[in-house]
């Protein structure tokens, strides 16, 4: 069962989805999953896939859209600042720890790309997170540019950025970029497997938007949720990550894994960045063992 649901944050309003399981008897209290999606993505972007396999193992399920994006609240659109979306993380959280159908000591956190670098940074300095699955999660926007050899290209953007804000400071109009765009046009994601994805997801998301603050591509190149990756243990810890992802060099996942401690588990598919959330056999590969993980450590 699928039902609307709301919760304020730092004076907006985020709005999403809880799944409870069917059958369920009154006063049962589930194990709970909360979600959020990555860069710019709304929850109708094959989130209620993932959150409809979670609910069939019992799980109470909620997914849902960061301020500034999607059915959230909040202005001007379209700006994506992960310690923003840490706060609506944990006022998530928080949220469904009161819930009667939750059980509060039972909780799971689940981000992917972008918000699987949240799911990272949450899990090791919020303990009421009991099992972390960060899938193809950002770990360091300049570090991956510096382990790909792109340190040159990162600082020349950073100095245009830096550039762009002297000049429009002072103004009150937002100054927006493509989240994606044709190949060879600039954008915040500037892959082709970006631009094809996003635009097959809109047909399922009318309220995405193709479009992200200036600044918000300045947070996602300095964002480095990877650095605090030693902190999660003793947290269980899943990552599923794509052996060809364009956005996240798997070095830099692999390198991260390894100084995570244990539990923790990290399964790499033969695909790319976005083959997890649609494709097969990558999609129920990955959602069979994201449950199983669950499962395991929140019974």
């Amino acid at each position: 069962m699928r039902t609307d649901i709301e919760f304020p944050s730092r004076g907006e309003t985020c709005r999403g989805w809880l799944y409870l399981p069917d059958g369920r008897a009154p006063g049962d209290r589930h194990a709970a999953i909360v979600m959020a999606h990555g860069f710019s993505a709304v929850k109708e972007m094959y989130l209620d896939k993932f959150a409809e396999r979670f609910c069939r193992d019992g799980f109470a399920v909620m997914v849902f859209d960061f301020r500034f994006l999607g059915a959230s609240s909040g202005e001007p659109r379209g700006q994506v600042n992960p310690y923003d979306q840490h706060e609506d993380f944990r006022n998530a959280i928080s949220w469904v720890s009161q819930r009667p159908e939750a059980d509060p000591e039972r909780i799971g956190i689940w981000g992917s790309s972008f918000s699987g670098g949240h799911a990272l940074f949450l899990a090791a300095f919020d303990r009421r997170i009991k099992a972390a699955v960060a899938q193809v999660p950002a770990i360091s926007g300049w570090r991956g540019a510096v382990m790909a050899g792109m340190k040159p290209m990162l600082q020349q953007m950073l100095d245009e950025r830096a550039k762009e804000r002297t000049a429009r400071y002072g103004s009150a109009e937002p100054v927006y970029r493509p989240v994606v765009a044709p190949p060879g046009e600039p954008a915040a994601l500037a892959t082709p497997d970006s631009y094809e994805w996003f635009l097959k997801g809109a047909g399922r998301a009318p309220s995405w938007i193709n479009r992200v603050l200036v600044d918000s591509t300045d947070a996602a190149s300095t964002y480095d949720p990877g650095g605090s990756i030693e902190l999660i243990s003793p947290t269980p810890l899943m990552i599923v990550a794509a052996e060809h992802d364009s956005l996240i060099p798997i070095a830099q996942v692999r390198d991260a894994f390894e100084r995570a401690g244990e539990p923790k588990a990290l399964h790499v598919f033969d695909c790319g960045h976005f083959d997890i959330y649609d494709t097969e056999p990558w999609f129920t590969r990955a959602v069979e063992l994201e449950a199983e993980w669950f499962r395991k450590h929140l019974g």
